[in-house]
């Protein structure tokens, strides 16, 4: 194998390692980055639908309250996850996120559309079995989508949530007309009894971070493959050039053609190697000679 080849087989040997290595490492660094980006939206999502559950839980709550005995139409706009629910809706409008979801997933709700489907009945289970977890976030399939969620344990702190959660008997005349006596009952304090998640549609920025690293991993090939081609030429001049001149010059003398001559060499290894065989060649010149003379005697 000539030496050109050899140090090729090296390169790409080093391209490889050096391409699966960067290629892991910006892997991580851009998933990270990706997962990031999508659990700060996620984040300000939920800080902004608990904001409202606190304004309607202490204001709204308070003023619509006294109404739901007397009303004959149960008032929803009085319920934090209702009010929460429909502003996320009008937020939902907003071309840009259509695809957005927010859902108090609920284990036995008041009203079914915050049943929790099988997926987030296991995150509730998962709240109540580690009490010291605050929050659970990952990627899952959602109506055939790859979405991003973060979840939050949603647990009866209020007592007078009770009211109309423990019993059909003490709950408001109107949310029987309304919902009926099935569900929504038996809730606890201080029960984990539901899981506030927002999910975030994940194709578009995966995509984009995908495009970026197969950008970064084609600019770096692109590189290498230059340097390639630089190290050749220069390979080809500074050493391979030379080293064939000596060769031939070597192979010049040892024919008996003295005249042969390495030329002017640089102060490097491969002129220092030209010198040690014009040296030699010096040498055999004076041994044969020598050798001549003693003949002619």
């Amino acid at each position: 194998m000539k030496i050109e080849t050899k140090v090729n087989v090296i390169l790409i040997i080093v391209f490889i390692i050096g391409m699966l290595i960067s290629g892991i490492t910006l892997s991580n660094v851009l998933n990270t980055k990706t997962e990031n980006e999508i659990d700060s939206k996620a984040s300000a999502l939920m800080t902004m639908n608990n904001s409202i559950r606190s304004y309607t839980n202490e204001r709204v709550e308070a003023l619509l309250s006294p109404k739901l005995e007397i009303e004959e139409n149960f008032i929803r706009e009085s319920i934090p996850s209702f009010s929460v629910r429909e502003i996320f809706e009008n937020f939902r409008q907003h071309p840009e996120y259509t695809s957005f979801l927010y859902k108090d997933a609920t284990l036995n709700p008041t009203n079914l559309r915050d049943q929790a489907d099988n997926f987030e009945i296991k995150i509730v289970y998962r709240f109540r079995q580690e009490p010291e977890l605050n929050s659970l976030s990952g990627f899952r399939r959602k109506s055939g989508n790859k979405v991003y969620y973060t979840a939050k344990p949603f647990k009866i702190t209020n007592e007078s949530c009770l009211r109309c959660h423990s019993t059909p008997e003490q709950a408001p005349k109107s949310q029987i007309k309304t919902y009926g006596d099935k569900h929504g009952f038996g809730w606890k304090l201080n029960e984990i009894i539901a899981a506030q998640i927002v999910y975030i549609p994940a194709e578009d920025i995966i995509t984009n971070a995908n495009r970026s690293f197969m950008l970064i991993m084609g600019i770096v090939a692109i590189v290498f493959t230059i340097v390639v081609i630089i190290m050749n030429r220069l390979l080809k001049i500074t050493v391979l050039k030379r080293i064939k001149k000596i060769a031939t010059v070597a192979e010049q003398v040892s024919v008996g053609n003295m005249n042969a001559n390495f030329g002017r060499q640089t102060k490097d290894e491969i002129g220092d190697l030209a010198e040690a065989f014009n040296r030699m060649k010096y040498s055999l010149e004076i041994a044969m000679n020598m050798l001549e003379n003693k003949r002619n005697k």
